[in-house]
């Protein structure tokens, strides 16, 4: 699964040919949430209120982004990396 980012522990990844809705992965220490794109809500899981603000910040920043890095691995495309939060 291509990492594609990874700020304040926190670390951001896409599977390959994974299943709709478009979504991306993000695992803090032993937590980790799935966050879909169009609406930036859990879809699974869960990561530390603090964690979750950080991602949503972020994704909110890089939400087209996103939807192209989910074009890239539905094809079998190496994704690009997305800047971290500074």
């Amino acid at each position: 699964m291509p990492e594609i980012s990874r700020f304040y522990g926190i670390v951001i990844r896409m599977f390959f040919n994974d299943h709709m809705p478009p979504h991306f992965h993000a695992e803090y220490g032993s937590d980790e949430v799935v966050i879909a794109i169009a609406n930036l809500a859990a879809i699974s899981g869960r990561v530390p209120p603090r964690a979750m603000g950080l991602l949503i910040e972020w994704a909110t920043l890089h939400q087209v982004e996103l939807y192209a890095q989910w074009e890239h691995v539905k094809r079998h495309e190496a994704p690009s990396r997305i800047d971290p939060l500074p």
